[in-house]
């Protein structure tokens, strides 16, 4: 598998996570900031919350990890969670925006 393959699946993965209190995937509500493929199938994953005192700030990241982690294939995953730049609606998908009745 390319890490462009891989990269794709973890992006699936990613979208399969929620904030329990938005029905929007994590993914399209630009939570993610990057993701990253190492050598040895190695996943890094920069993200953020909707805020820093979000209550899944515990779940998400770690929901975020095991998703990844059942690719077949990935070797580790490291999830970074950041508030650097802070999380603003403008950051969300077309199709989140729409979802959410922003648009």
């Amino acid at each position: 598998m390319t890490d462009k393959e891989l990269k794709e699946k973890v992006v699936n993965a990613v979208k399969t996570v929620y904030d329990p209190e938005i029905p929007v995937d994590i993914y399209e509500l630009g939570l993610i900031y990057e993701i990253s493929v190492f050598p040895v199938n190695n996943v890094y994953v920069l993200m953020t919350l909707t805020s820093p005192a979000c209550p899944s700030a515990e779940e998400i990241p770690g929901e975020v990890e095991t998703r990844i982690k059942n690719i077949d294939g990935v070797s580790e995953v490291t999830v970074e969670l950041t508030f650097d730049p802070p999380y603003t609606q403008d950051m969300m998908s077309e199709a989140a925006k729409l979802e959410l009745g922003f648009m």
